[in-house]
């Protein structure tokens, strides 16, 4: 990284001189396509760009993606004392204002992942309390139960072989809707399922498009893309005002529905004037539940059953673990604690494929980051998959080694080398819920069944989160 020092007539008489930051012009640029720079990159493969960027270039990468004229430019920032500044030490000057985040609204509603300001500080008030460590320990019995209930079906597979990423994708869907919807859970599953996936491609799509043509305009991604919306936005607006209206036929007769699932208890919760979230605000809490705590903790979950199958010697670690704390008994809240091993895999698994592998803000105003000054108005990409595998912080980053999250190493580990979950104001709210759910899943397959990998190699593909783009089969047989 060049610096200019001035000099000084006499270092004992004055402070020694701050290195000048490298201007924007300084900043590394990959070679691109001459007419679109990297365009074409960032949209057909942009993991592998990310990290040639990092590997080629270091730690603040400028892209120029789209024709002359409509060219923007995109700040990838992968160190982790950056992506800290980015995140947390200066959080305000990093707006959710990138083109992704604004098609995301867009799509999903203005819930806690996307809306900002007076609005996001309401909503995480009042959200806040129903994901305390107490209360979400309290859904456990519900995710045990739809672990087991996983592994019974899994037991009457023909010939034994799942899609890991298939399989977890469903089961994390029902987990997260049983939560959040109770008893109406069957009415919400099918159509997410169906309708999250259409609509992660259509935002990925207009995010990194150099032109996006009003969502108005008839186009088959247009219609693909409303279709999708209006069939989340029906299911959930459905049983929403189902709910409504039993808490009313309830309130009328004296009674109390006495419903804890998380819709009823969004619909109770007040902000500091008392007020409720309306129906419009309930929905897009719900999509945004919906999206991130069913995709995090699926790809999680595949992701962790896919290496633990093509390591023997884990695998063996993991499964006793798990046969001497779980054989004879369901899992509870307090396994969480008694399963450090499942823990280290499902943490390793989401620093190798982290759910949300890319993420982008929008600098306020000009600041320097590492060294290299980045203008008011830039957007700016960290990328978690990428700095999970920088190799000043993690040693022969592409092995997998559940070790490195012994509690020493995760002590002297800088604290945003490692952010699946993000950090600083806007770190996510239900980190323990994914957690949770996750371990005791893992803890309950891995208990029952042993695994084995039919496909060792699986293409990645990005739209909003991380998913497997080809099939991850695996082979489980049942123990016990």
């Amino acid at each position: 990284m060049a610096t200019e020092v001035m000099p000084v007539p006499d270092p004992g008489l004055v402070p020694a001189p701050r290195p000048v930051p490298a201007p924007t012009s300084a900043i590394p640029v990959p070679v691109g396509n001459p007419l679109v720079g990297s365009l074409f990159d960032l949209t057909r493969r942009p993991l592998r760009s990310y990290l040639a960027a990092r590997r080629d270039h270091g730690d603040v990468v400028r892209f120029q993606a789209g024709p002359p004229g409509l060219r923007a430019d995109f700040y990838g920032v992968f160190s982790p004392e950056g992506v800290r500044q980015v995140l947390a030490g200066e959080a305000a000057n990093f707006r959710k204002e990138d083109p992704f985040y604004d098609e995301l609204r867009s799509s999903v509603g203005n819930g806690l992942l996307t809306s900002q300001d007076a609005v996001y500080q309401r909503q995480r008030r009042m959200i806040q309390p129903l994901f305390t460590r107490r209360r979400v320990d309290g859904y456990a019995d519900a995710l045990a139960q739809e672990a087991q209930s996983l592994a019974d079906r899994w037991r009457a597979v023909p010939g034994g072989v799942v899609d890991a990423a298939e399989e977890m994708s469903r089961f994390a869907l029902r987990a997260v809707a049983r939560i959040l919807f109770g008893a109406d859970v069957e009415k919400a599953v099918a159509v997410v399922h169906r309708s999250f996936p259409i609509l992660g491609e259509y935002v990925k799509d207009r995010g990194y498009a150099p032109v996006r043509l009003p969502r108005t305009w008839p186009t088959p991604a247009n219609r693909r893309g409303a279709e999708a919306q209006r069939a989340l936005y029906g299911v959930c607006d459905r049983i929403i005002a189902e709910r409504a209206a039993r808490a009313e036929r309830a309130a009328r007769d004296g009674g109390d529905e006495g419903a804890d699932d998380l819709l009823t208890l969004l619909g109770r919760a007040r902000d500091d004037n008392g007020g409720r979230l309306d129906p419009t605000e309930l929905r897009d809490q719900v999509l945004v539940f919906l999206l991130a705590g069913h995709e995090t903790t699926a790809t999680a979950l595949a992701f962790a059953l896919h290496l633990l199958a093509k390591h023997p010697e884990q695998r063996r670690i993991a499964r006793e673990e798990a046969r001497v704390v779980l054989t004879g008994r369901a899992p509870t809240a307090a396994d969480l604690d008694a399963l450090p091993y499942i823990t280290r895999v499902l943490k390793e698994a989401m620093r190798l494929y982290p759910s949300a592998a890319l993420g982008g803000r929008r600098a306020v105003e000009e600041t320097v980051i590492d060294g290299y000054v980045i203008p008011a108005g830039a957007q700016v990409v960290v990328a978690p998959l990428v700095t999970h595998r920088h190799p000043d912080h993690w040693e022969d980053p592409e092995r997998f080694d559940p070790d490195r999250f012994l509690p020493e190493a995760e002590r002297i580990r800088h604290r945003y080398a490692w952010f699946p979950f993000g950090g600083g104001p806007r770190a996510c709210i239900g980190q323990h819920f994914s957690m949770l759910e996750a371990v005791l899943a893992l803890g309950v397959l891995l208990r029952d069944f042993e695994v084995e990998a039919v496909d060792r190699r699986v293409a990645l593909a990005q739209g909003i989160t991380l998913r497997a783009a080809s099939p991850m089969r695996i082979r489980v047989t049942a123990k016990g």
